[in-house]
């Protein structure tokens, strides 16, 4: 009896928590094999949103103790309905100067909230795309870095813009 109304308040806390995410449009995440490839794309289907509101947008990434730098660079590539595409290389740090990982978890596991766009519209209908893909190199070489070690997820969030 006891033990069954433990599990009744457990399961009844973990819907209250994800639930209470009232911000939350669009959390997905794709999970990176053994290491991220340096061709590899990971593509996000948006769902279709309203075109009077406004969004911002986050990249969301989990990495462990085989990352080893202390930032990440990113290509993305937003692709419209009418087939325009935005691209944009972007650059998180991943570590504080004193090596200690950024980003929230315990242990190795840390998953970081990177501001993508912020008060987006999207103001065309039909199916918005956007594309990820690393665009890691050592210091002083011209090639990249054919397989990026550490990164476990790559995840991308819409959330409303919240107005006071």
């Amino acid at each position: 009896m006891i033990k069954s109304k433990f599990l009744l308040l457990f399961f009844l806390g973990i819907y209250i928590l994800v639930s209470c995410d009232e911000k939350r449009v669009f959390d997905q995440y794709e999970s990176v094999l053994e290491s991220w490839d340096q061709n590899e794309e990971i593509d996000f289907t948006l769902p279709q949103l309203d075109t009077t509101k406004t969004y911002n947008l986050f990249i969301n990434v989990r990495n462990n103790n085989e990352f080893k730098y202390s930032n990440l660079f990113l290509i993305s590539k937003m692709k419209f309905p009418n087939g325009k595409v935005i691209v944009d290389t972007l650059e998180y740090e991943m570590a504080a100067p004193d090596g200690k990982w950024l980003g929230t978890g315990f242990g190795d596991l840390k998953e970081n909230k990177l501001w993508y766009k912020e008060e987006v519209s999207f103001t065309e209908e039909g199916e918005y795309t956007v594309q990820l893909q690393h665009a890691m190199r050592k210091n002083g070489e011209v090639s990249g870095i054919n397989s990026l070690e550490g990164i476990t997820d790559i995840g991308f969030r819409i959330e409303f813009v919240q107005t006071p």
